[in-house]
């Protein structure tokens, strides 16, 4: 780790913006390779997460862990982070202004990752980076391009957990994922060009 991602984690660590750092059990930084060219962007930390420090470690991380194998992905070729570092009480959606708290955090962590392509987790992930009008439901799957960067939103998969009749769409936005990897960083697969 570099100087520039230990100064983030320190300013993270040492964060009072918002409520949530009083009832957090662990600031759940990010994970991963950072030098991906895929990022993962989550809401927020869950039980789980809270207790182990890492994001996508519960029930969903382990779906995620099985979505990223699908398309040939795992842990390695990708950093994962949550708009928010620290857990909302009982699961809640992270309000505004915690969001608003921990923005600038994550617009750090997507500048020194420097990634290519961006997969929204959910709604209020890609609300929050993406657009705020995003409806999940109709988006998910389409890709918005910003400054140089591709994004794209997908169903959470805590939401697959409790809906699996929106597994089949979230399997598609995969396959246009793995695509789209192949089309703009192929070495991610080892693919010479």
């Amino acid at each position: 780790m570099d100087d520039n991602w230990r100064r983030l984690r320190r300013d993270c660590d040492g964060c009072e913006r918002c409520s949530l750092c009083r009832t957090r059990g662990k600031l759940v930084f990010g994970d991963g390779n950072e030098n991906a060219k895929i990022m993962l962007i989550g809401e927020g930390p869950g039980e789980q997460e809270d207790l182990q420090g890492l994001p996508f470690v519960g029930p969903a991380g382990q779906l995620l862990d099985e979505m990223l194998e699908l398309i040939d992905l795992d842990r390695t070729k990708v950093y994962i982070a949550n708009i928010v570092k620290c857990r909302p009480p009982r699961n809640r959606d992270p309000l505004p202004e915690e969001q608003e708290a921990c923005s600038s955090f994550l617009a750090r962590q997507i500048a020194l990752v420097q990634p290519m392509i961006i997969v929204c987790l959910g709604r209020i992930a890609a609300q929050g980076i993406m657009k705020a009008d995003l409806r999940i439901t109709r988006e998910h799957g389409k890709w918005f391009e910003h400054a140089g960067t591709m994004y794209m939103a997908t169903y959470h998969p805590s939401a697959l957990l409790r809906d699996e009749s929106k597994r089949p769409e979230a399997f598609e936005d995969l396959v246009k994922l793995r695509q789209q990897i192949r089309e703009l960083c192929p070495d991610v697969y080892g693919i010479k060009i």
